[in-house]
Order: structure tokens, then C-alpha cells, then sequence
């Protein structure tokens, strides 16, 4: 595979980032109809669940746009915004237990009704941003009927099964990169390749004469320091691998 930058914006596809950005906006709504300044005199709850939410959407589209150039940070990032998304359900958790109820079953029918609720795939067309907003706030409503309940309880319980359904989505996701890095391979590497590919087509080009150790095409060299300092010599394209020179 060879090195390839394009756009970074490959994120807007994914489904982790979408349901990403309908877990924050939620969250920004539950938060302002659910804290106030009886169970968070201080804001400080409000200002922690808007921000782990925002940190998993943020992170995610970080981490997605440098899928070309850093398996690494790639994964790192994906792996921050698991991290915070594992906060923000731990928040909804405490907020249900706090009013002294258990989170719901999966025997209860709302949780199997909100767990079954797909996204749709997204189809954007040259309007991009119109249409990626747009199709966020189109999967958004098909949660509605539970995020945006009057009844507290409701609505911290699908939030606590969308960030569930999203911990899982994201696990998914850093093990398809991982097997794709198996496959392909880092951007270093790939860069490397390319590197090697071009000195091949050069000394092709220069007519190079076969390595006298493993036969493989030559390249020309300047010699740095030494009594040959200068001068110009064969080395062998595979150096420091192979060491074999000729004079030139």
C-alpha cells in the first residue's frame, strides 16, 4: 500500500461519531432540564457531563483524521474518547441511583425498545455540513421519545443504553484499525516503501550495475568524509542492510 494523504474529514461518515454527536446533544438537553440548583447548586455536574460528552465527539473526529498518517494517535485518541464516554455513562448511573432506582433490566420493554432503534446510513450530498447536521438531528429524534422524556428516570436510562450501545461500537472500531495496521502497515512504514520504490525506479533509469553481494540494482552516492570524501561511488539500495559498493 502506498502513502496516500487526502481529506480528514472521513469522520462525518462513521457511525460511532454520529451517535456520538446525538449522545451530546442529548446530553446538553438532559442537562439543562434535569440539573439545577437543588442537585447541582454549583454547575459543576452540568459542566462535567457536557463536557465528557463533548470530548467523545471531539475525540473521535481527531482521532478518525489521522487514520492516514498515525495508527498510533489514531487509536490513543479513539481510546480518550472511550475513556470519556465511560465517565459520562458512570454519571447517568449515579444520577438514576441518587433518586434510589436501579438502572432498567433488559427484560424491561423500553430497553429493548431503545436498544433496537438503528441509525440510518448517511447520505450526504455536496452541502456537506448542512447535510451532516441535518442528518444528525434526523437520528437524534428517532431517540426522542426517550432522551427528550419529561420523566427523568426515562431519559437517564436511554442515555445510559446509548453509551453502551457507543462503548461497543467504539470497541469494534480500534480492533478493525489494529487489523487494518496488521495488514497494511504505518504511514512510516509506507513512506519507506515509497522511498525505495522511487530509488528502484531511478536506478533503473541510471542503469545502475548489479550489487557484488546480492545482485540487487545500484545507486549512486557522494562519499561524506574519508579520503574519498567527495567522490562519487555505487552503494548497494538495500544499505545498511547490504554493504556492497562499487566505484563509480
Amino acid at each position: 500500500m502506498g502513502v496516500n494523504i487526502g481529506s480528514t474529514a472521513g469522520y462525518l461518515w462513521l457511525d460511532s461519531w454520529v451517535m456520538a454527536n446525538v449522545i451530546y446533544l442529548s446530553t446538553l438537553s438532559f442537562c439543562r432540564r434535569f440539573l439545577n440548583r437543588t442537585n447541582d447548586p454549583c454547575g459543576r455536574q452540568y459542566d462535567q457531563m457536557t463536557q465528557a460528552a463533548r470530548s467523545v465527539q471531539a475525540n473521535i473526529a481527531e482521532g478518525a483524521a489521522r487514520h492516514q498518517t498515525s495508527a498510533e494517535t489514531e487509536l490513543k485518541l479513539t481510546d480518550v474518547a472511550r475513556a470519556s464516554l465511560s465517565e459520562l455513562a458512570t454519571d447517568y448511573l449515579c444520577f438514576i441511583m441518587a433518586r434510589g432506582e436501579a438502572a432498567w433490566p433488559k427484560s424491561r420493554p423500553e430497553w429493548a425498545a431503545v436498544q433496537a432503534t438503528r441509525l440510518a446510513k448517511p447520505n450526504y450530498g455536496s452541502d456537506l455540513m448542512h447535510d451532516v447536521s441535518a442528518h444528525i438531528i434526523a437520528q437524534k429524534r428517532l431517540f426522542e421519545p426517550w432522551t427528550e422524556s419529561a420523566d427523568a428516570s426515562t431519559a437517564a436510562n436511554a442515555m445510559l443504553i446509548l453509551c453502551g450501545r457507543l462503548t461497543t461500537m467504539l470497541r469494534k472500531q480500534m480492533a478493525g484499525r489494529m487489523e487494518l495496521f496488521r495488514q497494511e502497515g504505518g504511514f512510516t512504514e509506507n513512506m519507506t516503501a515509497e522511498r525505495l520504490a522511487a530509488i528502484k525506479a531511478k536506478a533503473a533509469v541510471d542503469g545502475a550495475p548489479p550489487c557484488p553481494l546480492c545482485g540487487k540494482p545500484m545507486v549512486r552516492r557522494m562519499a561524506r568524509k574519508g579520503q574519498n570524501s567527495g567522490r562519487e561511488f555505487w552503494s548497494c539500495q538495500d544499505y545498511p542492510a547490504c554493504r556492497g559498493t562499487r566505484n563509480a
